[in-house]
């Protein structure tokens, strides 16, 4: 059944594209068309990879359409499986979401915007499925142009878009130059062969070198961070939410298709620099976020900072392959895929949260907000469970990959064989404080205490598709958190494929770091101690509560015997003043630590600079994409 399923998944896609093309003139059905597909090829594809995490094996096969037209090849390990579920998911939140979300932009593009966010999932499915070098490389140049495209839908975004398109373009460079090595030497450019052939030496290293910078540019950790707070913020919400919450691990899924299944992950130095990229963009990225006011460049912030969580999982894996130690291939890679997972869930619920916020509000400034969580409650409630996983509180799922990733610190420490990995649990225990800190400010700012602004004090709860595809990803948090136990072992399968032997990560409902003596964790025990302490009081309160006192008198707030005026009221600047004065020079070098800095002449606004750049660089891509085509 997985070929009609797949099948399925990239033919609707197109169908709601095609749809959105032929009724612009009918905006209202266009839309409703447009949501539509994309809602039933994500369902599709939903049970297509829960099918192959089902049968614990990877499954390849052909694409047909029409008898004998050949359409290609696809082939779904785990890694593939878990990307084509993180994409299907967030598929039909956003599909939900988009519904109603998409009354925001009428008239304003709202028939284009349905039309590319159905191109924009089938490219994306497509480059996760693909089987061929060629396949993939075309996928991901399509991702990269239509993500372009929903980013312009926004009139004032000219710059945000150019660069953003520039610098996916360099990074295309780079990984077309990569492929094009692996496919030289193994004379093929279907995965099988490079799969086959692993180069060795310094080659093996350039190949490792130009996929992680390039594959780097989309992921967009620091400093190829710089398209991500420029970019995501000026898409329509749920577009950021699938830039954010699925786009950037694309360029993950790369990183380790190249680095581990064709080039077998067999130089040391690989996994450090893997590990130690990540845990600076872990701590630099939430670093920068407690910084702004803006809701959106905010969580585009701390995109960066989760992908360098993953990352430290991905560099641990890799280090265990280089020195064979199978404890940490499982532990690094179990931990760096369930928190792809997990991130994908929670960043885009918080998006989503964010757009609904702005649906009402018509502002990104959290400091124009407060008050909400009374005017709308479920959002407010949304919001609070993906603020809560995003901080990695337990039991939420957010808590549960972080503790992997611990985990498989502890046990690289317990090795001896680098200070690396100390270094690296201490930036991830900072990483995580600072996180806490950042979405208490913005629930605190944004959902609690007195309305800042008139818009605030008049907003109501946005319409029951938004709240639906909000609420679906809460509970798909508290999901993965809470059924940990039953997930991970799926997750870690692709790890086991790396070592030999079965290694243990869940005994029933507790979590293992495969050594028992080290760790243990059961999420559905933590969450029912949680709920009792929450509870018991009430019912001790219940049982001995003595007369009902009157109602409170709730007046103007004391401030210190001087009359209260409303500049008085926290600030999300005021949250974050002390850390911003001590981390100043770490600010102040904020853009020497970011790569878009050099590409600054691309986004004038102008394009006297910019243009000839951008040209020159879609040539070198076009030629390159030519002669791998021809098998050069």
């Amino acid at each position: 059944m997985l070929s009609p399923l797949v099948m399925a998944t990239l033919l609707l896609f197109l169908l709601g594209a095609a749809a959105g093309l032929l009724l612009q003139k009918l905006p209202a059905l266009a839309n409703r068309l447009n949501s539509g597909f994309a809602l039933l090829g994500s369902l599709a594809g939903l049970v297509a990879a829960i099918q192959i995490f089902a049968q614990g094996a990877p499954v390849d096969g052909q694409l047909w359409l029409l008898g004998s037209v050949h359409l290609g090849s696809f082939y779904l390990d785990t890694l593939s499986a878990l990307m084509l579920l993180v994409i299907s998911t967030v598929g039909v939140a956003v599909a939900l979401y988009s519904f109603a979300y998409i009354r925001e932009y009428q008239g304003k593009g709202d028939v284009a915007i349905g039309v590319l966010m159905n191109l924009f999932l089938f490219a994306m499915v497509g480059m996760v499925l693909a089987d061929n070098a060629l396949g993939f490389l075309l996928c991901y140049e399509l991702v990269t142009l239509t993500t372009y495209w929903l980013v312009k839908t926004n009139p004032e975004a000219a710059k945000q878009s150019r660069l953003y398109l520039v610098m996916n373009h360099i990074g295309m460079a780079l990984v077309l130059v990569a492929f094009w090595l692996l496919c030289r030497e193994s004379g093929s450019l279907e995965f099988a062969a490079l799969r086959e052939h692993h180069l060795a030496g310094a080659q093996a290293s350039l190949v490792f070198l130009l996929s992680f910078c390039g594959f780097g540019l989309r992921a967009g950790f620091v400093p190829l961070h710089g398209w991500l707070p420029v970019a995501e913020p000026v898409a329509p919400s749920h577009i950021s939410a699938l830039m954010s919450g699925v786009m950037v691990k694309l360029g993950l899924f790369g990183i380790l298709r190249v680095s581990i299944d064709f080039l077998g992950a067999s130089q040391l130095w690989w996994g450090y620099v893997v590990l130690i990229f990540g845990a600076c963009s872990a701590v630099l990225g939430v670093l920068f976020a407690l910084a702004e006011h803006d809701l959106k460049r905010l969580l585009a912030y701390h995109t960066v900072e989760n992908i360098g969580i993953i990352l430290m999982g991905m560099g641990i894996g890799m280090i265990g392959i280089a020195n064979q130690q199978p404890a940490l291939v499982v532990l690094g890679l179990l931990g760096a895929l369930y928190h792809l997972l997990n991130h994908a869930i929670f960043k885009s619920l918080l998006f989503m949260g964010t757009g609904s916020v702005m649906f009402r509000l018509h502002t990104r400034d959290m400091d124009k907000m407060g008050g909400l969580a009374k005017l709308m409650p479920w959002t407010a409630l949304a919001f609070l469970i993906g603020a809560m996983a995003i901080s990695a509180l337990p039991p939420l799922n957010g808590f549960v990959s972080e503790w992997f990733i611990y985990q498989s610190l502890l046990s690289m420490t317990k090795l001896g064989t680098s200070v690396v990995a100390p270094l690296a649990v201490v930036m991830l225990a900072v990483t995580g404080a600072m996180a806490v800190m950042c979405f208490v400010k913005v629930y605190g700012i944004c959902f609690c205490g007195a309305p800042r602004s008139e818009h605030a004090s008049h907003a109501r709860e946005v319409p029951g598709a938004m709240v639906a595809g909000t609420l679906l990803l809460a509970a798909v948090c508290l999901v993965l958190g809470l059924g940990a136990p039953w997930i991970a072992p799926h997750i870690a399968s692709y790890g086991q494929a790396l070592v030999s032997g079965q290694m243990n990560v869940a005994t029933g409902a507790t979590l293992l770091p495969l050594d028992s003596s080290q760790a243990i964790l059961s999420p559905p025990v933590i969450a029912i101690t949680l709920l009792g302490l929450f509870l018991i009081p009430l019912l001790v309160l219940a049982i001995f509560k003595g007369p009902k006192l009157g109602r409170r008198y709730a007046g103007t707030p004391w401030a210190c015997g001087y009359a209260y005026e409303e500049r008085m009221s926290l600030t999300s600047g005021g949250v974050t003043h002390t850390l911003r004065q001590l981390c100043a020079p770490l600010y102040r070098k904020q853009p020497q630590l970011d790569l878009a800095s050099a590409l600054h002449g691309v986004s004038d606004t102008s394009g006297t600079t910019g243009w000839p750049l951008l040209s020159l660089i879609n040539g070198i891509v076009l030629v390159l994409f030519i002669l791998m085509a021809v098998g050069v």
